[in-house]
């Protein structure tokens, strides 16, 4: 399957990274690895993740950091819309 962010869910990932890089350098690179990693194993089971209460949206926790991956997958597309901490409100949909 391929993979694809949309422009929201980029910028997640960039916020995330420079947030953490000013505080971390070599932690958010391992936390960005981990994100990394969780994403690519949705191109092999892109249903491994739980189902939210959007029926189009599933979420993928990331292994050993706080953060959700929101995703749908669309044919052969798994495409991320939304990364975000556990500890922040979700969204309208992402429960």
């Amino acid at each position: 399957m391929r993979v694809r962010y949309t422009p929201d869910a980029f910028a997640d990932r960039e916020r995330i990274f420079e947030y953490l890089r000013e505080r971390s350098p070599s932690g958010a690179r391992n936390v960005m690895a981990s994100i990394h990693n969780a994403v690519m194993s949705l191109r092999e089971q892109p249903y491994s993740g739980y189902k939210t209460d959007d029926p189009d949206i599933r979420v993928k926790f990331v292994i050993r950091y706080p953060y959700k991956i929101f995703y749908r997958v669309r044919g052969d597309l798994v495409e991320i819309a939304h990364i975000r901490h556990t500890s922040r409100r979700p969204r309208a949909g992402e429960r």
